[in-house]
């Protein structure tokens, strides 16, 4: 179990949450096409991709689990590294059809509206939740655990998001600090401290490649990275 402080990982989430609906409620429908850093999906992909994990939050913080937490923040992504599943490109080649798809469904302003409203009830359904720990994709998580990974995969994406709208909110520092508490856990050792904390998110999940200079001061742990995807 991690050390995780809840009312600040809650915190956090919020602030990443809310850094996507306040892009998101600018978009205009050439704006939702603009390319995203995940290759092949538009910002709306990405937006799709975000509001499946908040209702995913809701689910998840009205869900006790019934049996003691079996992986933290950290371990829990050790499903999501490209080694982590031997089905692991097959299922993201799907999932990216099926996001790809729903997302162009939507008619104008109604992907942005429901993803404000799921977001901001998914914080508020954390906050209010009352369980010991909570269960999701197989796994039990403490409530702060749980937070703080949807806190993570949120702070990724918003840079995924906003590649291409400048102007944009800078993104949340708190978030950034528990992607970075995740790579450093995974790799086994801290990722390099030249490293900003939105470059150590890029590179640490192979969005940016790493230069020779990233090689040799990571040394042996280069072999580990993307540390996740």
């Amino acid at each position: 179990m991690s050390d995780l402080n809840r009312v600040k990982v809650l915190d956090a989430l919020d602030a990443a949450y809310r850094n996507v609906t306040a892009v998101a409620g600018g978009l205009g429908e050439a704006d939702l096409m603009r390319p995203s850093r995940c290759a092949g999906w538009a910002v709306a992909d990405v937006l799709y991709h975000e509001l499946l994990d908040a209702r995913r939050a809701l689910r998840t913080f009205a869900s006790p689990a019934d049996q003691p937490p079996d992986c933290d923040d950290v371990s829990y992504w050790t499903d999501y590294t490209p080694s982590g599943s031997a089905d692991f490109a097959e299922e993201s080649a799907a999932h990216a059809r099926y996001v790809r798809i729903a997302a162009a469904a939507y008619p104008p302003g109604a992907l942005a509206w429901e993803w404000s409203e799921t977001a901001a009830a998914a914080v508020r359904a954390g906050r209010a939740c009352t369980h010991r720990a909570v269960t999701t994709q197989g796994h039990a998580l403490t409530v702060a655990d749980f937070a703080a990974t949807l806190a993570v995969e949120a702070a990724v994406h918003y840079l995924d998001l906003t590649v291409a709208l400048p102007g944009s909110p800078a993104p949340d520092p708190a978030s950034l600090a528990l992607v970075r508490r995740v790579l450093d856990g995974l790799s086994g050792a801290p990722v390099p401290a030249s490293w900003d904390d939105v470059t150590a998110a890029l590179k640490g999940t192979g969005r940016e490649p790493l230069t020779e200079a990233d090689r040799q001061a990571l040394g042996p742990l280069v072999g580990k990275f993307p540390l996740f995807a």
